[in-house]
């Protein structure tokens, strides 16, 4: 009976070691799933925010972008409007040199010359005031420029 008793005691030594061991088992399974559960939703949480950075980032360039496309069409409006200011300076100072050559000719009559005169001093007036249109578009170029 002893032989017995020894190997039941045995026995359910044993069964009480697998339980304790296939429990620990179970244990450690349920943590590591756990674990990796609160692993994958940290991984969720960072990648939401991540996505909301760039997504941030995005729309900050978008209006950079629209900014700077504005700042170009500027720059370029204001050089047009540059451009067409000296080319009407041009053109009325080479029609005062006309009517001067004209007048300096002799081949026209005294009213002439002084109608003539009149119109030389009335361009005068619109050079005058589109070379003071000039500076100020000229200024406006160097502000766009330097937005940019």
């Amino acid at each position: 009976m002893k032989y017995y008793l020894k190997t039941l005691a045995v026995v359910l030594f044993l069964m009480n070691s697998q339980f304790f061991f296939a429990q620990q088992i179970i244990t450690d399974q349920k943590t590591q799933e756990l674990e990796f559960k609160r692993a994958e939703n940290e991984a969720v949480k960072t990648s939401a925010e991540n996505h909301r950075k760039l997504d941030e980032k995005i729309e900050d360039l978008k209006k950079q972008l629209k900014d700077t496309e504005t700042k170009k069409k500027n720059l370029v409006k204001s050089e047009g409007n540059l451009k067409s200011t000296k080319e009407k300076i041009s053109k009325l100072e080479l029609e005062n040199q006309k009517i001067e050559n004209k007048i300096t000719t002799n081949l026209i009559s005294e009213e002439e010359i002084q109608k003539q005169r009149i119109k030389t001093t009335e361009n005068e007036v619109n050079i005058q005031k589109l070379k003071l249109m000039q500076i100020t578009q000229q200024k406006e170029l160097e502000k766009a420029i330097s937005a940019l």
